[in-house]
């Protein structure tokens, strides 16, 4: 019978004390490793991983459409490469005078 609504809990546990559920996990784990026939699945990716992958993403999106316009010529002139004007650290305010 599957059950519903599972509650997990992460606590430490002294290694090798003979406490059921560590046993049968080590048991379980060693099976897994030897077991030439589990195939990996890595569906858990980091956040920092996927944060990084939208930024690289969103600079590419952001970088066909600064070549495509039309608009900005003098701009694009200063900073043609939208990854090279983000490494610029630029205090950009409303009385800013060329």
């Amino acid at each position: 019978m599957e059950q519903r609504e599972w509650r997990v809990e992460f606590r430490w546990i002294k290694a090798h004390a003979g406490h059921r559920g560590n046993e049968i996990a080590d048991q379980q784990a060693k099976e897994a490793a030897r077991n030439k026939n589990i195939e990996e699945c890595y569906i858990k990716i980091p956040k920092s991983v996927v944060m990084s992958e939208q930024k690289e993403q969103s600079v590419k999106w952001w970088q066909r459409e600064w070549t495509e316009t039309t608009k900005g010529a003098i701009t694009k002139a200063f900073f043609p490469k939208i990854e090279d004007r983000l490494k610029l650290r630029l205090n950009t305010t409303s009385k800013f005078k060329p």
